[in-house]
């Protein structure tokens, strides 16, 4: 059953596996010709996407955060989503073990005091 969100819209609980399969349902095939090239371009296109919403922020709302359109963000950061979950896929891996192994990692770097650090194996 669907609970209501602050906004009081209602949303459902869902895992990162079952958002995955949802996602496959609306993504062209593996089999369709440069479809892996696609997907990481889409991906980078999604991610601009985001930043130009925040660029057009700090340009014309003088960076003021309660003039975020949070909603506009929201469906980009989606988009961003889709691309991610089809992408995993594309490359046999689950979002539920990707997002797992990342909270492990940032758990093991706070534990070691490097989370503020650079570079991948600290």
């Amino acid at each position: 059953m669907p609970s209501p969100s602050a906004a009081g819209t209602y949303c459902f609980a869902v895992d990162l596996d079952e958002y995955q399969r949802g996602a496959l349902r609306t993504a062209a095939s593996r089999d369709k010709k440069n479809e892996l090239l696609h997907l990481v371009l889409g991906l980078v296109g999604e991610s601009g996407e985001v930043a130009e919403k925040f660029k057009k922020w700090v340009r014309d709302l003088d960076s003021d955060e309660t003039r975020i359109d949070r909603a506009d963000i929201a469906k980009e950061l989606g988009d961003l989503l889709w691309y991610v979950a089809v992408l995993a896929d594309y490359l046999d891996l689950s979002l539920d073990d990707i997002g797992a192994a990342n909270l492990a990692k940032l758990a093991s770097r706070q534990t070691r005091g490097v989370l503020g650090g650079s570079g991948d194996d600290r």
